[in-house]
């Protein structure tokens, strides 16, 4: 296998060869303590729009740049810069930029779109554009399907005086259930296929659980919104009349969306012996050549959508910088947490890799679901997909026949609990940011947690009874 290595870090490193020996830290000798920062950034996430508006809205990525650091200080200080800049890297290199940049990319050139003609909010049409953003989603990502439809359905309802609870099953069935039957769909499941797990495979085993959650949340949903509309007798003006007929301004974004795709699925196919080290981290040619390509792609959808276009759609760059900011505080003072996770049995999580054994040494579906589908609620779930698919054996052949139970376990509990929480998929937080400033009173924390755990978690267990028993 070649490997480059890049010659201004090469120089750093002769300065400072310590560094260059830092190979990542034992996840078992950890206390839990190290947990603290993370847990406070999610907490802060929680607790600070609902107690102190303002300041979070001004200083929230000096908050989350501070529990950062509350991290990297005493770590760097305990084992070493070599070991704190190697994680640095590699939470940057492999994990965080490549993230941001597909999201960028979806965000942008879902953003060059606009869906001409205002449609009206009603149960049926709601519903209607709700499942067309499922279906969506496991082809163009969750992500690309939230920012392609979230606008024109807040639109839709502008003149309705309660639309938080149609944002919140978005939420649900958008970005999140609808991204579960392809490696496109949704971070995790890429990275099963990155680890070898056929194309096809969770469209072939989870569709029945797909199914059943997408069409349960949108019945739940018709039900609820018709109340809230027969409740709300005669609606307002519209503050957005539009005579025009419905279609597309923007379309070649189209295109831009499909060369996105073909991108993540070259990078997954394309195999290369070319690898450039970057301070102990390992980054392929295909993934380079993805990520190139995806800020290709981003230049030029800013370059070629009419101007017209972002103003109608009201596009800003805020919920991206929002994600972009909390992310990255997620992204890094997420790294004990995950070694701690790694660390299996042996390490300071151990009950939890245990619980999903049975007693006889098989691995339990029920609880593979709940482990990975809770972690997933309040980690980044791709990471957590990995733990518990290393956990399984991490022999993909043998999860896709042996144990498939497991692995759908494991996928299902990955995509489908990310929607438990704000923070359990990136699309989540840009979806609420997005309709904040539109104007939509949200939830705060707890208060869209109250509404997963009232719909989300009666679905998931009548799932767990009927298909990881």
């Amino acid at each position: 296998m070649k490997s480059l290595r890049w010659t201004p870090l090469a120089a750093l490193l002769f300065f400072c060869p310590g560094w260059a020996l830092a190979a990542g830290f034992d996840g078992s000798q950890l206390s839990p303590l190290w947990g603290v920062p993370f847990a406070g950034l999610l907490l802060s996430i929680a607790l600070m729009p609902l107690l102190l508006p303002w300041f979070w809205h001004h200083h929230f990525g000096k908050i989350s740049a501070a529990w950062t650091l509350a991290f990297f200080i005493p770590f760097a200080l305990v084992f070493g810069p070599s070991v704190a800049g190697f994680s640095l890297v590699h939470a940057l290199v492999a994990e965080y930029i490549p993230f941001i940049i597909l999201l960028t990319a979806l965000f942008t050139v879902a953003g060059g779109i606009f869906i001409r003609g205002n449609l009206h909010g009603s149960p049926g049409l709601n519903a209607a554009l709700l499942l067309t953003g499922a279906v969506l989603a496991s082809f163009m990502g969750t992500t690309g399907a939230s920012m392609l439809m979230i606008r024109p359905l807040i639109r839709a309802n502008d003149n309705r005086k309660h639309s938080a609870h149609i944002v919140v099953f978005f939420i649900f069935i958008v970005s999140n259930a609808g991204g579960s039957l392809t490696p496109l769909g949704d971070p995790p499941l890429f990275l099963g296929f990155l680890k070898g797990v056929d194309f096809f495979w969770t469209v072939q085993h989870i569709f029945p659980e797909t199914l059943f959650l997408i069409v349960s949340l949108l019945a739940i949903f018709y039900l609820l919104d018709t109340w809230y509309f027969r409740r709300e007798g005669v609606q307002p003006v519209d503050p957005t009349p539009d005579t025009q007929r419905v279609g597309f301004d923007g379309a070649f974004n189209f295109l831009l969306l499909a060369a996105v795709a073909g991108l993540v699925l070259l990078s997954g196919f394309w195999k290369s012996p070319l690898v450039f080290d970057v301070y102990g981290t390992e980054v392929g040619l295909p993934g380079l050549a993805r990520d190139a390509g995806l800020i290709a792609i981003t230049l030029l959808s800013l370059r070629f959508t009419a101007d017209g276009v972002h103003e109608d759609n009201q596009f800003s760059w805020g919920p991206m910088a929002e994600v972009a900011k909390l992310f990255a505080g997620i992204f890094l003072t997420i790294i004990p947490v995950i070694a701690m996770l790694k660390a299996g049995s042996s390490g300071p999580f151990g009950a939890v890799v245990s619980a999903v054994t049975r007693p006889d040494g098989q691995p339990d579906p029920a609880m593979y679901f709940w482990a990975s589908g809770i972690l997933s609620s309040f980690l980044d779930n791709a990471p957590t997909y990995l733990v518990f698919f290393n956990t399984a054996g991490g022999d993909p052949q043998v999860l896709m026949t042996t144990l498939a139970p497991t692995l759908a376990a494991i996928s299902a509990g990955a995509v489908f609990m990310g929607a438990n929480t704000y923070i359990g998929n990136a699309p989540n937080l840009m979806v609420k940011a997005i309709a904040e400033d539109r104007g939509v009173k949200m939830p705060s924390f707890f208060g869209y947690m109250a509404w997963s755990g009232a719909v989300l978690i009666p679905l998931f267990v009548l799932m767990t009874l009927i298909w990881f028993r």
